[in-house]
């Protein structure tokens, strides 16, 4: 119980920051540290991609056990290489229709609290997390540090999934059995913001 109140701080500070993006990168200098506040502002400065990755750590709460450290690791790595692909400039097909669609099936998992065995569920999110790390490698900026830049979209991927797992973590302190309930609505708000994004992107 510590350790998941712990997350759940951890979780809410981290939103926090997010909601303020400005304030960290208001003395943001051109070179190198740019590159790792350039990388870890991208992220949260994406309606899509908040939503996939607050809806990875919503999933992995709700899945439990050893889902909620390895769904997290397993989008965070994929995403890495995705990274890498965007960074060189392979050619990686429907990016954005990818990144949309993510949004509406991690959404639609959490409502209906699907539970598929570990490998897979893991494999799911680890595709996904491809597209969102090739479209934020695609837009390093050319005097950036792409390890730099890689460490700081990784590291706000990390905190928007535990964002995700500390909003469920401080509803089960509070009210136990108002968990569930929690989620899939939360997982219902992820999966209407996507449908959001999915109409402004064909009419924005």
């Amino acid at each position: 119980m510590k350790n998941f109140s712990r997350l759940a701080w951890l979780g809410f500070i981290f939103l926090l920051g997010a909601l303020f993006p400005g304030l960290a990168s208001a003395h943001v200098n051109a070179g190198e540290t740019a590159g790792f506040m350039h990388g870890f502002l991208h992220p949260i400065g994406g309606l899509d991609h908040i939503l996939a990755m607050v809806g990875v750590g919503l999933w992995a709460a709700q899945l439990g056990g050893r889902a909620l450290w390895a769904i997290p690791l397993a989008f965070v790595g994929a995403m890495a290489i995705g990274g890498g692909l965007g960074i060189v400039g392979a050619p990686v097909p429907f990016v954005e229709p990818a990144i949309i669609a993510s949004d509406l099936i991690l959404g639609g998992l959490v409502v209906m609290a699907t539970r598929i065995p570990l490998w897979a569920s893991a494999s799911l999110v680890g595709f996904l997390a491809i597209f969102h790390g090739f479209a934020h490698g695609a837009e390093m900026p050319a005097d950036s540090s792409g390890l730099l830049y890689s460490a700081g979209f990784m590291l706000a991927t990390l905190g928007l999934h535990l964002s995700g797992m500390g909003a469920v973590a401080m509803v089960k302190q509070i009210n136990h059995d108002k968990e569930e309930i929690f989620v899939r609505m939360a997982g219902g708000g992820i999966l209407l913001a996507g449908v959001y994004v999915l109409v402004t992107s064909f009419t924005g």
